[in-house]
């Protein structure tokens, strides 16, 4: 690993537990593993624009407009990013069983075909394989088991979209049960630590 893409998605700032855990583990990335390029993007305080008529407009030939050219120079940005990185590190909060807007924005402008994907008589393909994903995904409830499980669509959500682009190596950390008390989210977020070090290979201490 030798570039790592993090992306943020909770509106709550500071606050946001999974805003919490991933700079946690960045701070311990970047202690542990200085020569690692890090690039970030909080899409909650910064968020992208979301997909309308200019960037569909964009996608499909040569802009027209200033505004169809920004929203192409956009795409090509974000998707500089992704391609640029060995790691992709997101934030994904559950917003009514969903995920936030801003991330589902994200993603609208990264799939794109030609450049992360691409059609072919056996169907789509994804280009960017190679790629590891790890989704720390937060909730104020449980969703593991019973009716409950059908109604948390973040994780089917984004393995589709990240299956689509050619990402498949995707770890997802669930922290839930955040509003069943102190004592129950205080288990919750050690043992998201915990998992991230695992699987970052980083020294728990400083992880957390």
């Amino acid at each position: 690993m030798t570039s790592l893409l993090s992306l943020r998605s909770s509106i709550l700032g500071d606050a946001g537990v999974s805003n919490q855990l991933v700079d946690a583990t960045l701070a311990a990335l970047r202690d542990q593993r200085p020569e690692l390029g890090i690039t970030e993007r909080n899409l909650g305080t910064a968020p992208i624009p979301h997909f309308g008529t200019d960037a569909v407009a964009a996608m499909g030939g040569d802009p027209r407009n200033p505004a169809q050219a920004d929203a192409l120079a956009l795409s090509d940005q974000l998707i500089a990013e992704l391609k640029a990185s060995d790691v992709l590190l997101i934030g994904a909060p559950l917003y009514n069983f969903g995920i936030a807007s801003s991330l589902k924005s994200w993603f609208d402008h990264v799939m794109r075909a030609g450049e992360t994907f691409s059609y072919s008589e056996a169907g789509p393909k994804g280009l960017l394989t190679g790629k590891r994903s790890i989704i720390v995904t937060t909730r104020g409830g449980s969703y593991a088991e019973g009716a409950a499980r059908e109604m948390d669509s973040v994780v089917p959500h984004l393995r589709t979209m990240l299956n689509f682009i050619g990402i498949t190596d995707q770890s997802f950390v669930v922290v839930d049960r955040l509003a069943f008390g102190p004592e129950a989210k205080a288990a919750s977020v050690a043992a998201a630590q915990v998992a991230l070090a695992g699987l970052l290979g980083l020294r728990l201490n400083e992880a957390a």
